[in-house]
């Protein structure tokens, strides 16, 4: 694509040849003649000098005269609409495999690739345009929305229902039980999981997430979430509107977790409470109550952010401050046996 046209699809302000050919895109280190790049986080800035990109995408204020750019407000978002501009990943084209097994009363919509060896069972219902990759496995009564793409090898067990245009990478497992069990004397009794999962629209589910379904009710993913890779999501949790889950997350049995919400890497959440609307959590945290909408908080047990940054720099400091109480002591010491 010639430069000029990569600026007029982003709505931003070239600066420089825009009869440039471009023909793909790269980071600032990888990038090579005819690549553009994009420059997001300032600290980057000196990298525009030995970048070997012929063009990118930067904000208003970075000043170069070394290579073209295109001037945007948000470098970042407009790398990401650029990117499928030059991508060569091809979706399956649409159809059915022979392979395919399926139960009675099925309805699949127009336009669906579903690959070799896929397994559905009774009365599922898939929307139009949805892909599914092989070896996937949809349980008795699920319900698909449409532009769904179901990456190989998910488990999507009975009653669950997803939304348009979720994406659902390899391995992870939808509805599969609740952990709930009675103690009874030395063993423990089984408490029947009998409620299902909900994933609404524009949700991205990462590679091998389990999300259990409800001992009674639903474990709700509202619009929008996006779930990294490995994480756990218990009995009857919901999760806000466009929260971000980072990998290694394990949220507990019954939690509550808020819109617009960043739980950072191995975050752990125990059960039954409430993350309010807005909330940042550091990562590695545990959380042991409830938090307060728009709060930032880190460590373990998770206290204020900036409470907790102090007391990191007090920690490295105590050896330190265990050496002068026993000096101090020792003197006290000695004064004390002069009196004497």
């Amino acid at each position: 694509m010639r430069l000029s046209d990569i600026a007029q699809f982003l709505g931003g302000e070239l600066e420089g040849e825009g009869d440039l050919e471009i023909k793909g895109v790269n980071t600032l280190e990888e990038s090579q003649p005819g690549d553009i790049t994009f420059l997001a986080n300032p600290k980057y800035k000196a990298k525009l000098h030995t970048t070997r990109a012929s063009a990118a995408i930067v904000n208003r204020e970075v000043l170069t005269d070394r290579l073209a750019l295109v001037r945007v407000d948000n470098p970042y978002l407009a790398f990401a609409r650029i990117i499928p501009l030059f991508s060569k990943i091809e979706p399956p084209p649409p159809g059915i495999h022979p392979s395919f097994i399926t139960g009675e009363e099925v309805q699949i919509g127009q336009n669906c690739s579903i690959l070799p060896y896929v397994v559905v069972g009774n009365r599922v219902k898939i929307g139009d345009r949805t892909v599914l990759y092989s070896g996937v496995y949809i349980g008795n009564d699920v319900t698909i929305g449409n532009d769904v793409v179901i990456y190989p090898h998910v488990t999507i067990m009975h009653g669950v229902q997803i939304g348009n245009r979720v994406i659902i990478h390899s391995g992870a497992v939808i509805g599969s039980d609740g952990f709930g069990f009675v103690p009874q004397a030395e063993t423990y009794q089984k408490i029947p999981q009998v409620g299902t999962v909900l994933i609404e629209d524009d949700v991205e589910i990462g590679a091998n997430v389990t999300i259990d379904r409800a001992t009674l009710g639903k474990t709700h993913i509202q619009r929008g979430v996006k779930i990294d890779n490995l994480v756990q999501i218990a009995h009857n949790v919901v999760i806000g509107e466009n929260s971000i889950i980072v990998a290694q997350v394990g949220i507990s049995g019954s939690t509550q977790v808020g819109r617009n919400v960043t739980l950072a890497g191995q975050v752990g959440l125990v059960g039954h409470i409430k993350i309010g609307d807005y909330v940042k959590i550091g990562a590695q945290s545990g959380v042991t109550k409830s938090i307060p909408s728009h709060a930032v908080v880190s460590g373990s047990p998770a206290v204020d952010h900036l409470l907790w940054k102090k007391s990191q720099v007090s920690l490295l400091k105590l050896p330190e401050l265990i050496q002068r109480v026993r000096d101090l002591e020792r003197r006290v010491e000695e004064l004390e046996r002069g009196k004497s």
